[in-house]
C-alpha cells in the first residue's frame, strides 16, 4: 500500500502513545520534491499557535525524526504546545503550500478567542438574522435553480453576511512587502475581502495591529474607473480619482474605506496584485477578527481572482470544535471524494447551491416527497451555524428524534432550538444517526454535527424550522464538520468525504 493511503488510512487512530510504521525515506523524497525548507517551516508556523523551538522546525528536523522509519508523536506534541496537531498534519501540510490551519473563533489556539463571552442565545440570534436575509434576498423575485453555466459570473455579485460575530472559523494571512499576519475569518456567502487599515477613521478593536499600506512596498492604488472596482456592490471615486467601497450587513455593521492591490500570501504561496477592502471606517460586531476572506463565487473573491493560479478550486474542513484545527486548501483535488452537481440560484448569484432529496434518521427516510426540498433549494454556507428545513421537513424530523431521546430529561429551549435535554448526569448519551442525502451523495453527521452543545445541561437538536416550506433550506457549519467539502467551479460539483480533520 503507497505511503499516502496509509497516512489517509491512519490518520485518525493516532493518540499520544500510537506508533506507524512508514517508509520514512519516501515522505523525505515526497517533501523535498514538493517543497522548500522555509515553505515547509511556515506551514508548521500556521499548524502550531506558539511554536517553542520554531527556528529548530524544519525539513532538517523531519529528517532526524523520521529516519528510524516510524512517526513518534510526543516530539512533535511537546513542541506543537498550544494547539493539537498530529505528524500527519504536519506531513500533509509540508505537502502542500496552499493549505492553511482553520480553528475556531472561540477556541483556545485562537488569537481573537472572545473575551466578552458572548451568549448561545445572541449568537444564534445572529445566525437566524443572517438566514432571514437569505431568504428576504432570494423571495424578490422567482428563484429557479439551474446548473452552473459561465453566464453565473457576469451576475452582480452579492455579499451577505450579518457581521462576524458568530461561530465562524479562523485563518492567519498575511498581507503585504514584507508579510504581515492577520487573522481573518472566511465566509463561502461573500466575495469581497477586506481588511482594518491605517489610517483609521473609525475602527474597531481587534488583537492585531492594523494593516499599514504604506508600510508596504507592492501596495497599490486601484483607479475608479477600473474593471474591479466598478463590479464591487457599492463604489465611488476619491479626489485623486483612486476606489473606494462600502460594504453593509444586515445588522448594520459596515466597512468603508479604500479598494487597493497588494501582496496576499495563503500559506507558503504570495498572490501579487490582490485586490482588497482597505477599511478606515468600520463598525459593528466583528469579534476582533481583523477582516474577512471572501470564498464566493463573484468577480472579487479571491477564488475568481486566482482562477489561473488554482483552476477555481478549494476545499476546507471545519474541526469539530474550538480547541481542534481544520484547514483551508486553494486549488488542491483531494482524493476518495463524492461529488455532487454544483447549482445556482439567480439572486443569490455568489453562492452555493446544491440538491438536497432527503433525510433519513435512525436508518429510516422520513417519509416525506424530495419536493419538501427541491422545491425551495438548498444552499451549503459556511456562515451560517445552525442548518434551516423546511417546517414540514424539521417538524417530521424532530418528532422522530424526541422518540429517540424520551430516556433523556429534557431542558428549556435555546432561542430557535426548540427540542434540548440536560445531560448532566450521563457519561455516555446515544443519539440517533442523521443522514442528509444529496443528488449522488450521502452525509452522515456525527454526534457533533447532530446536537448544538450549549452546556452540558441545554444540549439541543442541531436544526431549525424555516418560517414556511418556500423559503431556501440552509446547510449551515454545524453539518460540514469534519468533513473535507470541495467546491470546484469549473466543473461544477461540490464534493464530500468523511473524518478529514479532529
Amino acid at each position: 500500500m503507497d505511503l499516502l493511503r496509509t497516512l489517509a488510512l491512519v490518520r485518525e487512530e493516532f493518540s499520544a502513545t500510537t506508533r506507524i510504521e512508514v517508509d520514512a525515506q519516501l515522505v523525505v523524497q515526497i517533501i523535498n520534491n514538493l517543497m522548500s525548507a522555509n515553505a515547509c517551516a511556515d506551514w508548521l508556523a500556521n499548524l502550531g499557535c506558539q511554536l517553542e523551538s520554531y527556528q529548530d522546525l524544519n525539513i532538517s528536523h523531519l529528517h532526524l525524526i523520521l529516519k528510524d522509519s516510524s512517526l513518534p508523536l510526543v516530539p512533535l506534541m511537546v513542541i506543537l504546545w498550544d494547539c493539537k496537531a498530529s505528524p500527519l498534519d504536519i506531513v500533509f501540510g509540508c505537502m502542500s503550500p496552499y493549505k492553511l490551519k482553520v480553528i475556531h473563533q472561540n477556541g483556545q489556539c485562537s488569537s481573537q478567542a472572545r473575551q466578552d463571552n458572548t451568549s448561545h442565545v445572541e449568537l444564534l440570534r445572529w445566525d437566524q438574522a443572517r438566514v432571514d436575509y437569505i431568504h428576504r434576498r432570494a423571495a424578490k423575485a422567482t428563484a429557479i435553480l439551474n446548473a452552473s453555466g459561465g453566464s453565473l459570473f457576469a451576475g452582480v455579485p452579492v455579499n451577505i453576511g450579518i457581521a462576524l460575530n458568530t461561530d465562524h472559523y479562523i485563518i492567519k494571512i498575511g498581507l503585504g512587502t514584507p508579510t504581515t499576519s492577520f487573522s481573518f475569518v472566511f465566509d463561502t456567502g461573500s466575495d469581497l475581502t477586506w481588511t482594518q487599515c491605517l489610517p483609521c477613521i473609525n475602527c474597531y478593536d481587534q488583537k492585531d495591529p492594523f494593516y499599514d499600506p504604506t508600510q508596504s512596498s507592492s501596495f497599490d492604488n486601484i483607479p475608479c474607473n477600473s474593471e474591479y472596482c466598478v463590479k464591487l456592490n457599492h463604489f465611488g471615486c476619491s479626489s485623486t480619482s483612486t476606489c473606494l467601497y462600502h460594504e453593509e450587513y444586515e445588522d448594520d455593521s459596515y466597512t468603508n474605506g479604500s479598494f487597493i492591490q497588494d501582496n496576499l500570501k495563503f500559506s507558503s504561496n504570495i498572490i501579487q496584485n490582490f485586490s482588497f477592502g482597505c477599511g478606515h471606517n468600520n463598525s459593528g460586531e466583528f469579534g476582533q477578527v481583523d477582516g474577512l476572506l471572501g470564498l464566493g463565487r463573484g468577480d472579487l473573491s479571491i477564488i475568481s481572482q486566482t482562477a489561473q493560479l488554482y483552476n477555481k478550486v478549494f476545499s476546507y474542513c471545519l474541526p469539530s470544535g474550538p480547541n481542534k484545527i481544520g484547514f483551508l486548501e486553494l486549488g488542491s483535488s483531494v482524493p476518495s471524494v463524492n461529488y455532487t452537481p454544483m447549482l445556482s440560484n439567480p439572486n443569490l448569484p455568489s453562492w452555493y447551491f446544491l440538491k438536497l432529496i432527503a433525510i433519513s434518521i435512525g436508518g429510516t427516510r422520513l417519509p416525506l416527497s424530495s419536493t419538501v426540498f427541491t422545491g425551495p433549494g438548498t444552499m451549503l454556507d459556511s456562515g451560517t451555524v445552525i442548518t434551516h428545513l423546511p417546517p414540514t421537513a424539521y417538524f417530521a424530523l424532530r418528532n422522530i428524534f424526541q422518540q429517540y431521546m424520551k430516556r433523556y430529561p429534557t431542558a428549556p429551549p435555546l432561542n430557535n432550538l426548540d427540542t434540548c435535554y440536560n445531560l448532566t448526569n450521563y457519561e455516555k448519551v446515544s443519539v440517533p444517526s442523521i443522514v442528509l442525502i444529496f443528488d449522488q451523495v450521502t452525509v452522515n453527521l456525527d454526534f457533533m454535527g447532530i446536537v448544538y452543545i450549549a452546556s452540558n445541561s441545554q444540549v439541543c437538536l442541531a436544526f431549525a424550522a424555516n418560517y414556511d416550506d418556500d423559503e431556501i433550506v440552509v446547510i449551515g457549519n454545524t453539518q460540514q464538520r469534519r468533513y473535507i467539502i470541495v467546491y470546484d467551479l469549473r466543473k461544477s460539483k461540490i464534493g464530500f468525504r468523511a473524518n478529514g480533520c479532529s
